[in-house]
């Protein structure tokens, strides 16, 4: 038998066998595209490169919990908001993979946000990647944890009344040491993003803007159309002024722990916020609720970026200290402590 050989450098190495199945037009098939291309390009270089066998996508219930059928490597579709959870324990068993886990803002906030919250303070090595389209695409376009107030859907046909989840300040508030933004629109933005996100130790999340364009079309068109980009993209650039604006007269400044847009020629440049990832957590979340509504400027890129003991290695060391103990005996262990006879 003649093996075939496989270029991982190309793009259809990492693409599986499988017909795409979501509605023509959504943001998902942009996502995967990045995907795919993002590995081709790692696999360029034998420092980054990574196999299909080595790799794994692991999903919930949505429209993106497809994303695994369409990548050539191994996945999982998992249950609803439990792929942080299934996830993680993958990442224990195997610390050897490059695990990535994929779901929507209704799958990754609602019924997963407990399972999420607790996979980033652990900082268990996983890549998270959040699609926030603001609306149950899969379900018919219910209302999300996500949907602004007041949004009108089949489940609140009066108007939201619940406060929306902010993805970003979620995960700071978690301590996660990864946290990123990027969009549907910019592959090279989105891979770029990816990259950094897979190439950190520990947990990384990456909110995704993402058009459903059935249930929720246009929904960040303010922000992200390539003729709002200049006026309404804050581009966080690790050691530098955060400036933006067509003719970069606008930034950001933090006050009393606030962040504010500002003219530049108003305050001067040494008053803008010098973006350091590695700021103190305090920073990236003024930084995330800058942004309260769709047609505000919106920060993108990396928010926070830190080192931090990885939770594998962590539990791996606590294995290899009992061991060095020499067996235990289980009879010992289950009278131990507190015990009583009924």
């Amino acid at each position: 038998m003649t093996e075939v050989a496989v270029d991982l450098t190309k793009r259809p190495s990492w693409t599986s066998d499988q017909d795409v199945r979501w509605c023509p037009g959504c943001g998902d098939y942009g996502i995967l595209a990045a995907m795919q291309f993002m590995h081709a390009e790692l696999a360029e270089d034998p420092a980054t490169l990574v196999k299909p066998e080595d790799t794994v996508f692991v999903s919930g219930i949505g429209c993106a919990a497809r994303f695994p059928y369409y990548m050539d490597t191994y996945g999982m579709h998992t249950i609803h908001g439990r792929s942080p959870a299934i996830a993680t324990g993958l990442a224990l068993a195997r610390p050897d993979l490059n695990v990535w886990v994929v779901g929507g803002d209704g799958d990754m906030l609602s019924i997963g946000g407990n399972h999420l919250i607790h996979a980033l303070r652990r900082n268990v090595n996983l890549t998270i990647l959040l699609f926030n389209n603001q609306i149950y695409g899969l379900t018919k376009g219910q209302y999300s944890p996500t949907s602004e107030v007041g949004k009108v859907t089949k489940s609140t046909p009066a108007g939201s009344i619940d406060p929306p989840f902010n993805p970003i300040s979620l995960a700071v508030g978690a301590r996660a040491t990864f946290v990123a933004r990027t969009h549907d629109l910019d592959r090279k933005h989105m891979i770029d993003v990816f990259k950094q996100a897979h190439a950190h130790k520990g947990a990384s999340l990456v909110e995704i803007y993402q058009n459903c364009n059935v249930f929720n079309d246009g929904a960040f068109d303010a922000i992200t159309k390539r003729a709002a980009r200049d006026e309404m993209m804050i581009n966080l650039v690790d050691g530098e002024p955060i400036r933006f604006g067509a003719e970069n007269d606008k930034g950001v400044v933090i006050t009393n722990g606030r962040a504010e847009v500002v003219k530049v020629d108003d305050v001067g440049v040494d008053a803008l916020v010098v973006h350091r990832n590695d700021a103190d957590p305090s920073v990236s979340f003024a930084l995330a609720e800058l942004a309260n509504d769709r047609q505000s400027p919106t920060p993108f890129g990396v928010f926070r970026a830190v080192d931090a003991p990885e939770y594998t290695e962590a539990m791996d060391s606590q294995l290899a200290a009992a061991q060095a103990n020499g067996p235990g005996d289980l009879h010992d262990l289950l009278t131990s402590g507190a015990t009583w006879t009924v």
